[in-house]
């Protein structure tokens, strides 16, 4: 059927990526102390759970935040997630790891204005949700200090946003993502690896570009759906009837939407070929689910409806 055939096109040349690599082996030792001062710019969600996370687990007993807004960073200098509010010269000067958790639209910016202070020694990782983009603003950006640069995504988050809904744990049992650089040395991607190994997670390494085409369909695609569909209810005239009589499902489905917009917007361009192709796969199914209810065939529809069910009830997520 061609729906089918269309569902299971896999649209990126296989000759350009490469199949995920766990890296899950256990860390030998723990990494009490590793990095004397951390540096986080951008201290929301994952920023501060960073923060938290690294002092619970002793990885650094030192950690600098940066941010824009004065009132959060008193917040997370407040609950611990944060040692020090610091300039990005001072987490330059200063620190042994720099963590960007900066929406990914701002990492030109931020870096230009990092570079003149990093030293050659520290490392830099960021946590965006889109590999490519960031990948060629460091090379770009970092120029021959790329090599210090270890682009990671870890799989963890929620709707709450700012340094109030950070958690020590956030990473715990969550995917971890590093999409190395043929300039990074094998011993800082090592290093880096067994830091979020101690944190809980479980880290695979693959391309950028299989990381952006894979999360295009299992990240962005739901976001959009979910605010597409907050937007529908919240613009239709009986709004505050179906708001009333909303249920679970409705809430499960548009949990979401209560994502930071700005990072979401960030993301939709900075991902915006692989976005496109799997907005474009998904109205095609809904334009046939259209077509079978106009024409009432019951018994294709449940087929349909029926592999959707089980593939969710053979997931193991």
């Amino acid at each position: 059927m061609l729906l089918l055939q269309h569902c299971n096109k896999f649209s990126v040349s296989n000759s350009l990526l490469f199949e995920p690599k766990s890296m899950t082996s256990p860390t030998h030792h723990l990494l009490t102390n590793t990095f004397q001062t951390v540096g986080i710019i951008g201290v929301g969600l994952i920023g501060g759970s960073l923060g938290l996370a690294l002092k619970h687990h002793q990885i650094s007993s030192k950690v600098l935040g940066c941010g824009r807004s004065r009132p959060n960073m008193e917040e997370a200098l407040r609950l611990g997630a944060i040692s020090e509010i610091a300039s990005l010269q001072e987490l330059g000067e200063q620190a042994d790891l720099i963590i960007l958790c900066v929406p990914v639209a701002q990492t030109k910016s931020v870096l230009m204005q990092l570079v003149p202070f990093l030293r050659k020694e520290t490392l830099l990782i960021d946590v965006g949700s889109t590999k490519s983009d960031v990948i060629a603003i460091a090379k770009e950006v970092l120029g021959e200090q790329v090599g210090q640069f270890i682009p990671c995504h870890p799989i963890a988050g929620g709707a709450q946003h700012g340094a109030s809904a950070a958690k020590f744990d956030l990473f715990e049992q969550r995917q971890l993502i590093i999409c190395p650089l043929l300039e990074n040395t094998p011993q800082a991607i090592l290093l880096i690896k067994q830091m979020w190994q101690q944190l809980g997670s479980v880290v695979f390494q693959m391309s950028a570009l299989m990381h952006d085409h894979i999360f295009a369909a299992v990240s962005h695609l739901p976001h959009l759906l979910s605010y597409a569909l907050m937007l529908q209810v919240a613009n239709s005239e009986d709004a505050q009837a179906k708001f009333a009589h909303a249920g679970a499902g409705f809430r499960d489905f548009t949990r979401i939407a209560g994502s930071s917009p700005e990072m979401w917007r960030d993301i939709s361009f900075a991902n915006s070929e692989a976005i496109l192709s799997q907005l474009d796969e998904y109205v095609n199914i809904l334009q046939h689910f259209k077509k079978l209810i106009q024409d009432g065939n019951s018994e294709q529809l449940e087929k349909l409806l029926m592999i959707a069910s089980q593939s969710r009830n053979n997931w193991k997520g």
